[in-house]
């Protein structure tokens, strides 16, 4: 259970669904408030505005988040933050990369609603959730390995919208102050997208970003 006073997020672009995680959260998990978002942007505003923020909740197929990986920056802008996907999605490949992406939950919006409160329950108290059913699957074989391509056209295919248009005014020079006020975003969230982005490239900088994405 949380503590007196305690603060959630909930991101998730169907505002019904957030609204019954939001009651749930503070029916059965203690939390005294919980704001509620439809988009990463906006998840990333509020989490650099309030600080209080002990929990925040991620739905995979909202505006913002290509798969898991994309929340993995959240995990390193936020590290105090105990991230959850809740998500339509109960594929093991999605599961394993939360899981590589360092969340602490996966919660298949699938389940009733008292194993959800308790999904939350077991990652205040600090242990990882994933649902009891990826231990019934099949160990999945390393998939092979995929060359990256040096195109701008094909690389952009990876990335989400806001990625896209973050590595354009990445190869455009500007910092990440600048892409923030070109885009109307904080700058935490202009890091996220950023580290989201280079992953997908598979570079480690903006340097290797700005100089793959540049056709030969």
């Amino acid at each position: 259970m949380s503590s007196p006073g305690a603060v959630a997020l909930v991101a998730d672009d169907h505002e019904l669904f957030r609204a019954a995680v939001s009651d749930l959260l503070k029916r059965d998990c203690g939390f005294t408030s919980v704001i509620e978002v439809g988009s990463l942007d906006e998840a990333m505003q509020v989490l650099g505005e309030h600080p209080e923020i002990s929990l925040a909740s991620f739905d995979l197929a909202m505006p913002g988040v290509g798969n898991a990986t994309s929340l993995r920056s959240v995990r390193e802008v936020f590290p105090k933050v105990r991230v959850v996907v809740v998500t339509g999605s109960g594929g093991r490949e999605d599961i394993l990369l939360a899981l590589q992406a360092g969340l602490h939950g996966y919660v298949p919006k699938t389940l009733g609603i008292s194993e959800i409160a308790n999904a939350f329950r077991t990652v205040l108290a600090g242990s990882i959730y994933v649902p009891s059913a990826v231990t019934e699957l099949p160990p999945q074989s390393a998939p092979p390995a995929v060359p990256v391509p040096a195109r701008l056209p094909e690389l952009t295919g990876k990335l989400t919208p806001r990625q896209q248009d973050v590595l354009r005014l990445i190869r455009c020079g500007r910092s990440n102050k600048e892409i923030a006020i070109a885009l109307g975003l904080t700058e935490n969230t202009v890091k996220v997208h950023a580290n989201a982005l280079y992953r997908a490239l598979g570079v480690h900088n903006r340097y290797g970003a700005a100089h793959m994405a540049d056709p030969a």
